[in-house]
């Protein structure tokens, strides 16, 4: 168990390492889109810099932020897969040795003693949800580098049922407007709708790992995405709140059942590193990594 457990820390060591390193294909692919478009000047020569900056996180094989964030893996064991406490274990010890080794900054804080815990570990830190897939016998790993600035926009409320999905819109486009400019932008929008203010904020947080580029299965969810994502836009936040007509790169939208006298929308915001990873480990301990091309950084 001890040499399985070792390869799985090595691989998800690499793996926490380039998603702090390397941003995925979409977002990447997006990234040149909108800086294609941009029409202000601020705003070309700001996204001109965080191109600059990409290439050379990966040339001196750094983080692409200094921030690295805290680390939210969102975990999918398969019902087959053999070693599914032995990866919740792995997760934890490579976020501390990929801590030491400088791929993250320590940026854990206990909130009662105000102390940095120093590995990137803490009370219920690094965040894990597991869900249990059936009938496969593999793990899909994804993990999010939620940073600092870009999180502080993060909001929930229960708004009126009468208000609907009017009350959403007005909702969202006052907290990207207050809170949106200092949140690195251009920003992916994550919205979750549901019964309870924690259940539409875990899907608003969820809404942020889609593909960018990629809309809503229900077209009524699909058109509103598409109408927020201009109307934000249209706010002129631009890259780094400077101005400009991409602040915002997409609007996603998840959504659950709600009650008949709750209408529960939640907000979570990315900045423009959008710092996700997509790896499915097998049973016999080979990978696929599924966000990047090119393979890890070893």
């Amino acid at each position: 168990m001890e040499e399985t457990k070792s390869r799985l820390v090595q691989i998800l060591l690499s793996f926490i390492k380039t998603t702090a390193i390397k941003l995925p294909d979409d977002v990447l692919i997006k990234f040149r889109e909108l800086m294609s478009a941009e029409s202000s000047s601020y705003g070309k020569f700001i996204y001109e810099a965080m191109m600059e900056n990409i290439n050379l996180a990966l040339i001196r094989n750094a983080p692409v932020c200094q921030d690295t964030g805290i680390l939210e893996f969102f975990v999918k064991l398969g019902e087959n897969f053999p070693y599914k406490s032995l990866l919740l274990s792995a997760i934890k010890d490579a976020t501390i040795e990929a801590t030491k080794k400088g791929y993250l900054r320590p940026n854990v804080v206990d909130p009662v003693t105000g102390k940095n815990t120093g590995n990137n570990t803490g009370p219920k830190l690094p965040w894990i949800e597991v869900e249990l897939e059936p009938n496969v016998d593999y793990a899909d790993v994804v993990l999010y580098l939620a940073g600092g600035g870009s999180s502080r926009p993060g909001r929930a409320i229960v708004i009126d049922p009468a208000k609907g999905w009017r009350g959403l819109v007005e909702f969202v486009v006052d907290t990207i407007a207050e809170y949106g400019p200092p949140a690195c932008p251009p920003i992916v929008v994550g919205i979750g709708v549901g019964p309870t203010a924690e259940i539409a904020a875990s899907l608003s947080k969820k809404a942020l790992l889609r593909p960018l580029g990629s809309r809503s299965s229900e077209p009524f969810i699909a058109k509103l995405e598409e109408s927020l994502e201009k109307d934000l836009n249209k706010l002129n936040i631009g890259p780094q709140g400077l101005g400009g007509s991409t602040g915002v790169i997409a609007v996603h939208i998840e959504y659950a059942g709600r009650h008949p006298a709750t209408f529960a929308v939640g907000v979570s915001t990315a900045c423009w590193a959008l710092r996700k990873g997509w790896i499915r480990i097998k049973s016999n301990l080979s990978y696929e990594l599924l966000s990047h091309s090119g393979g890890l950084i070893e």
